[in-house]
């Protein structure tokens, strides 16, 4: 009996032991510094509550946020959606380049609604990303396929992933969804080259979402809108500003009555963008 108890009292220890070896070591929680201002006073037109601005600052696990409830709420990319999709297009081959061309189909009819006379041309990806050329990124889409564009938006992380409403829709009006504060983070690693992209895409991509070069800090991004309900639309315009070594991500969202009155022109939202990081102190 005494021999039994000892082999027993030697299996557990030995057991305790192993169980000791491959214990699951917790990986270290990081803690960001999260601030929320007032900017009510730049939302001309609309109601500050159903705006938000966020901006976030990886060097100091920083970040500040405009309504941080709105934040975290989904929204339909509009053609911020245009961002991951020129990364995806230039990774599968499907875009060879920024001067990737295609074809105007003359004899396709404008779709009802806005319509840029800008459109009715042959594109570059550029030119495309730079106009919002919506029938250009469906093309690239539908020639992506469905099951490429699935994989990429699970490998990304891509807000709910979800392409359903159609393979050249879903960005417009279908089923995808994506929170500010998902669009920094989204942009934070698409920047640091974190998506598992190739350097050659990520930077092409970088360089075409410049929208200006200051004295001392270079703005990019891009802009989307959407319609929520036929009298409220949504807008967006989420990137990034390059001070030195010093990276900031950005992403506003607003949406009303007069949002396209008041911010549908890109160079609006722009202005706006301005002049909200000059009020955080990111540019000067």
């Amino acid at each position: 009996m005494k021999i039994y108890k000892a082999l027993v009292a030697l299996f557990l220890a030995q057991t305790l032991t192993a169980c000791s070896l491959f214990k699951k070591v917790e990986e270290p929680q990081i803690s960001f510094l999260e601030k929320e201002v007032n900017l009510a006073d730049f939302f001309h037109g609309i109601d500050p509550a159903d705006a938000t601005f966020v901006v976030y600052h990886p060097a100091s696990r920083r970040y500040i946020r405009h309504n941080p409830a709105r934040a975290q709420q989904q929204f339909i990319p509009a053609s911020t959606f245009k961002i991951p999709n020129s990364l995806i297009a230039l990774e599968t081959g499907v875009a060879a380049g920024p001067e990737h061309v295609i074809r105007w189909d003359s004899s396709v009819k404008p779709a009802e609604g806005f319509w840029s006379s800008e459109w009715s041309r042959d594109h570059t990806l550029h030119s495309a990303l730079r106009l919002s050329v919506y029938w250009y990124y469906q093309a690239l889409a539908r020639e992506i396929g469905e099951e490429r564009m699935q994989a990429y938006l699970d490998q990304m992380d891509y807000g709910n992933r979800d392409l359903g409403g159609g393979i050249d829709r879903f960005w417009l009006n279908g089923n995808l969804r994506i929170s500010s504060n998902e669009q920094v983070r989204f942009l934070e690693r698409m920047y640091n080259g974190k998506l598992g992209l190739s350097t050659r895409t990520t930077e092409i991509v970088k360089e075409m979402l410049v929208l200006e070069q200051g004295a001392d800090y270079r703005l990019s991004g891009k802009t989307g809108t959407a319609d929520v309900t036929p009298t409220r639309e949504l807008a967006w315009l989420v990137g990034f500003v390059e001070r030195g070594e010093e990276v900031w991500f950005y992403a506003l969202n607003m949406e009303g009555e007069q949002v396209w009155e008041q911010w549908g022109h890109p160079a609006k939202r722009l202005t706006l963008v301005r002049s909200l990081l000059q009020e955080l102190e990111v540019i000067p």
